[in-house]
């Protein structure tokens, strides 16, 4: 049996065996971060760090004095009361400015474990609807995806 190679495909004497599928390789729309704030009742604020930026305590503490700033508007009643407060163990959320911000907006810090046993509540009861909505789908680009998990969100 004799096996040639021509055009990097393999072809043997005995059975010739098909060509191999060539994928087309599509563009990705890229990879964004969103940060998220919600309450029992409903999402107060979707952010999307912009392309480039990174999260450090500016960025936190602005993003707080925006959930406070919402939070006001949605739970006025609400707001005269400390609120308690859930967010993972980032630099950025554990670094002494954002910790000051969080102490000045009377926002109470739960405590959340450096490894966590299970998974956290937006885990649980967020993004899996998200990403049902979003599988599958191909975006052109940031903005079609922001657009589109905006639509589920506000359902």
């Amino acid at each position: 049996m004799t096996w040639i190679q021509s055009n990097n495909q393999w072809s043997g004497g005995i059975a010739a065996h098909p060509a191999p599928q060539k994928f087309r390789v599509q563009m990705s729309a890229g990879k964004f971060l969103a940060s998220n704030f919600w309450d029992q009742d409903c999402i107060l604020l979707n952010d999307y760090l912009p392309t480039g930026q990174t999260i450090n305590t500016e960025y936190c503490s602005s993003l707080l004095v925006q959930v406070k700033d919402i939070f006001k508007e949605k739970r006025p009643e609400k707001v005269t009361k400390r609120v308690s407060f859930l967010h993972d163990n980032a630099p950025a959320h554990r670094a002494l400015e954002t910790q000051k911000k969080l102490a000045y907006l009377r926002f109470q810090c739960l405590d959340h474990l450096p490894y966590p046993p299970d998974l956290t509540p937006s885990d649980y009861h967020l993004f899996p609807g998200l990403k049902k909505q979003l599988k599958g789908r191909h975006f052109s680009s940031d903005v079609v995806v922001i657009a589109a998990a905006e639509t589920w969100l506000d359902g």
